[in-house]
């Protein structure tokens, strides 16, 4: 049985969840390379480089955990909720 017909709906877009991965992976990179911003140079508003580039990804973290969230989304397919509220796509207890 494929995966279409047990759920109900179609496969996940593999592209789309490897693209919210990646958009997940840059803040760990981007913050864990601490070579590349352990440095006082440029001073912005009185702020050395390290602060302000640490300061700017609390942002773009947000962002792209938005945004992967929202890729992940799109990529699922849609599960129509039962009227017990579960959803289609869970395995039911055999009782």
């Amino acid at each position: 049985m494929d995966q279409t017909t047990r759920t109900g709906a179609p496969p996940a877009s593999r592209k789309l969840l490897v693209l919210a991965g990646v958009l997940l992976l840059l803040p760990l990179v981007g913050l864990l390379w601490v070579g590349s911003y352990a440095r006082k140079e440029p001073v912005i508003g009185g702020f050395p480089f390290f602060i302000w580039y640490q300061f700017l990804w609390v942002f773009l973290c947000s962002a792209m955990t938005y945004a992967a969230h929202r890729l992940v989304l799109k990529a699922r397919p849609h599960r129509p909720i039962s009227e017990d509220g579960a959803g289609t796509g869970e395995r039911e207890v055999e009782r």
